[in-house]
């Protein structure tokens, strides 16, 4: 799945917030939306969300409008694992990852057997099956991050769009997250806030500023020092992580 911004800009209660953004996400592509709070990063995702329509530009899903589609069609062809997901009290782990296929059923279905091959499936692949029938109040933050990655693997979209996936997560349960998420083998749009973490796991950034596409390409042609310190007022070391070899990005405060 490719998915191209073209253009792209949008405004809340009449105020622009995205100006004219452009981008592209090839199939099997890991892009990272990175920038300071406040640059725009969550309302662009919005626009892929379909939970906010562009004021200006086109989202286009392998040349298809993806404003242009049903709602259910557009579901079959992007999942989303949004930054706040509130779930009702009172479902298991597979009761919310089963709620990930109502885009595969028409109304009044009952879940058949793809569904549940589907459910089982995706807790499988996240490493949650052994939680299938834990009360989801039970898990701890990562479980249930894994948990809701899972409800939106059920979709069995090629397209996944994360806000912010390891907002809230100790750092261990961070690093699993992306580990997994790069090896799901789909198209990834995710904002992320940490560089870090985009020039370790990322095949490209795309860094807004104010609304804006300040930088785009692979990260370490983007994330030089000079340009870290300009967009987010930080100093910055860059070089190959000493357990990993991936590459890694320290920062401090600004030289006093």
């Amino acid at each position: 799945m490719r998915l191209d911004l073209a253009g792209v800009s949008a405004r809340i209660d009449a105020r622009p917030i995205v100006e004219d953004v452009s981008l592209t996400a090839g199939p099997g592509e890991f892009v990272a939306l990175i920038g300071p709070n406040g640059s725009g990063k969550s309302t662009l995702l919005r626009t892929v969300y379909r939970s906010l329509r562009p004021s200006g530009g086109v989202v286009r899903l392998d040349g298809q409008d993806l404003w242009g589609m049903r709602p259910r069609q557009a579901a079959r062809h992007r999942a989303v694992l949004p930054q706040h997901s509130q779930v009702a009290d009172g479902l298991s782990a597979a009761d919310v990852v089963a709620t990930g296929r109502h885009s595969h059923q028409r109304l009044l279905d009952r879940e058949n057997a793809a569904d549940r091959a589907a459910v089982a499936t995706a807790l499988e692949r996240v490493g949650m099956a052994w939680a299938a029938d834990r009360l989801m109040t039970t898990l701890s933050g990562g479980e249930r991050q894994r948990v809701l990655l899972a409800r939106a693997l059920a979709q069995q979209a090629p397209l996944l769009v994360l806000d912010e996936p390891t907002n809230h997560l100790d750092v261990g349960s961070q690093l699993l997250l992306l580990d997994l998420i790069r090896s799901l083998g789909l198209t990834l749009l995710a904002a992320l806030h940490d560089l870090d973490q985009a020039a370790a796991y990322a095949d490209q950034v795309v860094v807004l500023r104010d609304g804006r596409v300040a930088g785009h390409g692979p990260p370490l042609e983007v994330l030089t020092p000079a340009f870290i310190e300009e967009v987010f007022g930080v100093r910055a070391h860059i070089s190959p992580h000493p357990i990993t070899g991936r590459p890694h990005i320290a920062v401090a405060s600004p030289a006093p």
